[in-house]
């Protein structure tokens, strides 16, 4: 896997913003619902999406801690606060501000308890979002429409190893068509079935 430094950082903020336009139409009733990721509900989605979203922003900042040393666990995760609704926009703000700092890029970091050089986590994190949004907007019936520059340089660390390793965090990559869409090629790395729907 490439983790050498970037020299052009991304700009978290369309993903950002697409994920925060999904949360506003989220019923309750939605929030049993089931995602694309099968240890988690909508609810369980949304509550990691909250722990993601500061562990990334420390990360930028250097701010080790807590929140930047645990691992993340489907076990251990937290329930979704009542306040979500608010708290997770702003979050995702947060987010996007911290990693526009040129130093969030240089140097290393951590985040899950792991060291890497920031510009590794810096794509891991938008990975994060941009690929949790998707899983939110299928879950919950809406559309989904992610920048094209943040998908051609997901798609371009995915495939340069970081799907379907052993130490990868993500599923076997499912087989997509090459003229596909940009991000169902993306989801395929992730492991996940671009036509994936609550019922199928």
């Amino acid at each position: 896997m490439d983790t050498k430094p970037r020299t052009d950082p991304l700009d978290f903020g369309p993903a950002c913003r697409e994920v925060a336009g999904l949360l506003d139409t989220i019923t309750d009733d939605q929030l049993t619902e089931p995602t694309p990721c099968p240890a988690y509900t909508v609810a369980d989605l949304l509550a990691h999406l909250t722990g993601l979203t500061v562990a990334f922003r420390d990360a930028a900042r250097k701010d080790l801690g807590p929140t930047t040393d645990t691992p993340p666990s489907p076990a251990a995760l937290p329930p979704l606060a009542a306040d979500w609704r608010e708290v997770l926009p702003r979050q995702l703000d947060g987010l996007a501000a911290a990693w526009r700092s040129p130093t969030a890029w240089e140097g290393d970091t951590r985040v899950g308890g792991v060291d890497l050089p920031g510009a590794a986590i810096g794509l891991f994190g938008l990975n994060e979002v941009l690929v949790h949004g998707w899983d939110l907007a299928r879950s919950t019936g809406q559309a989904y429409a992610p920048d094209e520059r943040s998908l051609r340089a997901l798609r371009g660390m995915l495939a340069a190893g970081a799907a379907g390793n052993a130490d990868s965090p993500f599923g076997p990559p499912v087989g997509v068509p090459g003229d596909a869409p940009l991000l169902d090629r993306v989801l395929g790395l992730t492991g996940r079935r671009p036509d994936w729907r609550p019922d199928n």
